[in-house]
């Protein structure tokens, strides 16, 4: 069979097809965003309604006057606050100190240091001292951690006894701070 048809025609009317393909699916998402709009629009109007009404309830309550309280209730106020200032402050004074020594000792400890043991002891007569054991694999390090812990600012003092140099290797030490 012979197509009669000459190339310039056909190369037409592929256009065509495609020009009508595109206008087709402008017409269908055109057609879909309409419907989806009239779909949205009652939800829409719904909430505007609702929001008017939650808008006119708040401006109502807001506008009432507060109930008086009586004098037993503002007592037991008072009362109730006094003993949660006083659960904060032990609260406060019991831990923050002794997490924020750990986290500082943790920040300066070396890889080659083992710390097996922290000890926080709060004397009325020495005041608060924080007593660290473990390991170190060289007198050196074990010196270069003094050191570190002596330059840190959250520290005041940092003893170490001069009997923690005896051994060479796999030393055990036991170093005290005096916190800042």
């Amino acid at each position: 069979m012979i197509n009669l048809i000459p190339n310039e025609e056909k190369k037409s009317k592929v256009k065509d097809f495609y020009f009508r393909l595109l206008v087709t699916s402008f017409m269908v998402v055109a057609v879909s965003m309409l419907v989806a709009s009239a779909a949205i629009l009652p939800a829409f109007f719904f909430s505007l309604v609702k929001k008017n009404l939650t808008d006119s309830k708040l401006a109502a309550q807001k506008s009432e006057p507060l109930p008086a309280l009586d004098q037993k209730t503002l007592d037991e106020v008072k009362d109730l606050n006094t003993k949660l200032n006083l659960v904060e402050k032990t609260q406060k004074n019991k831990y923050s100190i002794s997490q924020k020594i750990i986290n500082e000792i943790v920040a300066e400890k070396m890889s080659d240091i083992k710390i097996t043991q922290i000890l926080y002891q709060s004397d009325p007569a020495k005041g608060k001292t924080v007593t660290i054991g473990g390991t170190a694999s060289s007198r050196e390090r074990l010196l270069l951690f003094k050191q570190t812990l002596a330059d840190n600012v959250a520290f005041k003092k940092v003893d170490l006894p001069i009997s923690n140099f005896v051994k060479g290797s796999d030393i055990k030490f036991s170093i005290n701070l005096v916190p800042a």
